[in-house]
């Protein structure tokens, strides 16, 4: 009779041990070890894996506070001039296109922006789903409301020049058709004005809108939206507080941003060394050597600005001389210019393209940057004397045109600012040491506009141009644009410039109109109707631990706000199938 009892099964550790008790101590060792190693192998494989699948999530929450000198008074997109009210503005309001970390216009408001085939008519599609602050929907009347106040000559917008020309037309709730007098591609730009709310407006006489409340306490249909406005004791506001708006379309990650506002730089300085404030944009370089910096990220981002030396020909018979302009050039060193004048908030350039605006930027550098003084002088010197002209007792140089001497003789013009007061002494050391005979006069920026730049008053004007985002140069270059109210202020002529900026203007295409511009810089550094110096950089401090998003191709310091919703103050790791989907 067979037995019913089975033994129990033992276990796989029990066997490996039982195998053990009949092994040396000197086998038991290996096993042991062989066996310590496979599982470390394993543990470290799985520590890998998770490490290499764990991703930065951002946690919803927390509270940003800035600091900006001046006080808001216009925290409406149609009047904003100065930055405390822009800064609002980006805040609090949408355009229906806004700029992207890489510094590309995407679609906001818009659902969709078409252009015609003739690049005069934007067929926009608003999203169907945005609502204003009071709750309110956002239709295509609030887009023509506010375009149509922008027009408004009686409100004198400040954007009003770039809609002249424009008509605004309603196809339904939620499509318009926006169209301009004729091609122009940079236009898309102005499309990321804040929309206002034409239901809050429409009852407010134009004659009165600058002088509504609405204008301090805004409604807009951005991230975030006002939940307290603080005054001191002469009613000027001094603090704003924005939440996280419910039912916006781009939900943001932090719950409250606060923006205090101070009379100058000095406050500003003191309220981030007590750690009342988490950043500030655009201190000068005295205010940030005040600061423990390694407690901030330093951003510094560059604006579409060029400052140079613009050389009018017409007002100086040496300047008409090529191989004076390429040697007045060879003597700067852009490098140290910037240094010297900015405190290093600057970045040199050769071009009238400032930095990191278009796709197709060269790449080069002046090689004069890297010359000591006395190896500038040798080179320069040998230009001029290979174009005749010859140095006098005095070291003066002087050639002989037409029977007539003239001498290398030059007046820089310029405002009577600091920075441009450092830059015209820097340039006028580097030139006298080449025995250019140079003199400086300096003018209030108003007296210099009136009379000196309108008419085209100078030899050499050291002076900066405001680009903007779409780097459109055909108010600077064009042969049309050389006399007031144009702003070709070097005078230059050029029918191949000409025909590069048409194209730069109205191609629909990008790398089209990116080689365009290419183009037109190869043909103005060749012929040097201006000697181009730096790009200023708009400095930004953020206090460490605030996490965002990458910040390019600024139009105005206020475009750091552009993607705010995605900032955030703390995080937590987490694999992606993990994280909140909504």
């Amino acid at each position: 009779m067979s037995s019913l009892y089975q033994p129990p099964k033992r276990s796989l550790i029990n066997r490996y041990f039982a195998f053990l008790e009949h092994r040396s101590i000197g086998d038991r060792i290996i096993f042991h070890t062989i066996l310590a190693t496979v599982i470390a192998s394993f543990l470290f494989s799985l520590l890998a894996i998770n490490e290499r699948y764990l991703s930065d999530t951002p946690v919803k929450g927390g509270i940003l506070i800035e600091g900006l000198v001046g006080t808001p008074r216009f925290v409406n997109p149609v009047l904003a001039v100065t930055r405390a009210d822009q800064d609002m503005v980006a805040l609090v309001y949408n355009g229906l296109m806004k700029i992207d970390p890489l510094g590309n216009l995407i679609p906001d408001l818009a659902e969709s922006v078409i252009l015609s085939e003739d690049g005069r008519q934007y067929t926009v599609k608003i999203r169907p789903d945005v609502y204003f602050h009071n709750g309110d929907l956002l239709t295509a009347r609030d887009v023509i409301y506010t375009i149509g106040l922008i027009q408004d000559s009686e409100l004198k917008s400040p954007l009003q020049g770039n809609w002249d020309g424009v008509t605004v037309a309603e196809i339904n709730e939620h499509e318009l058709t926006i169209t301009t007098a004729k091609p122009y591609a940079p236009f898309i730009e102005n499309l990321t004005v804040g929309i206002l709310p034409r239901g809050v407006w429409d009852s407010i006489p134009t004659e009165q809108i600058p002088f509504s409340q609405y204008n301090t306490e805004p409604i807009g249909t951005n991230s975030f939206y006002v939940t307290e406005v603080m005054r001191d004791k002469t009613g000027l506001i001094n603090t704003y507080k924005l939440d996280a708006a419910p039912h916006s379309i781009n939900q943001p990650n932090i719950n409250s941003v606060v923006l205090r506002f101070y009379q100058n730089e000095a406050a500003v300085v003191e309220a981030l060394q007590a750690g009342e404030i988490d950043g500030t944009p655009g201190l000068s370089p005295d205010s940030l050597a005040m600061i423990e910096l390694s407690d901030f990220e330093v951003l510094e981002l560059p604006l579409p600005r060029t400052f140079g030396l613009f050389l009018n020909q017409n007002k100086s018979a040496a300047l008409l001389d090529p191989a004076v302009r390429e040697a007045l050039e060879i003597m700067i060193d852009r490098q140290t210019l910037t240094d010297t004048v900015t405190g290093g908030h600057g970045i040199p350039t050769a071009s009238p393209v400032p930095p990191g605006f278009i796709a197709l930027e060269s790449s080069s550098t002046p090689t004069t940057s890297t010359l000591l003084l006395k190896e500038r002088v040798a080179a320069a010197s040998a230009v001029l004397t290979k174009a005749g002209w010859k140095q006098n007792d005095t070291d003066n140089w002087e050639k002989k045109v037409n029977k007539e001497t003239i001498s290398l003789s030059l007046t820089i013009s310029t405002s009577n600012t600091e920075l441009f007061d450092a830059t015209a002494a820097t340039i006028t050391t580097w030139w006298k040491a080449l025995g250019v005979d140079v003199s400086v006069n300096q003018y209030e920026q108003t007296d210099l506009v009136q009379a000196i730049i309108r008419p085209r008053n100078y030899q050499v004007l050291l002076f900066g141009n405001d680009i903007g985002r779409a780097i459109d140069l055909y108010p600077f270059w064009h042969s049309s644009q050389k006399d007031d109210p144009g702003l070709n202020i070097t005078q230059y002529t050029s029918i191949e410039a000409d025909a590069y900026l048409k194209i730069a203007r109205t191609t629909k295409s990008i790398t089209e109109r990116d080689q365009a511009i290419m183009a037109l810089v190869t043909l103005i550094s060749k012929e040097r109707p201006a000697i181009f110096l730096f790009t200023p950089t708009f400095t930004y401090l953020l206090k460490t631990g605030v996490t965002h998003p990458n910040i390019n191709r600024l139009s105005s310091p206020s475009d750091r706000f552009a993607n705010i919703a995605e900032w955030y103050t703390s995080q937590e790791r987490l694999w992606p199938i993990f994280k909140n989907k909504n």
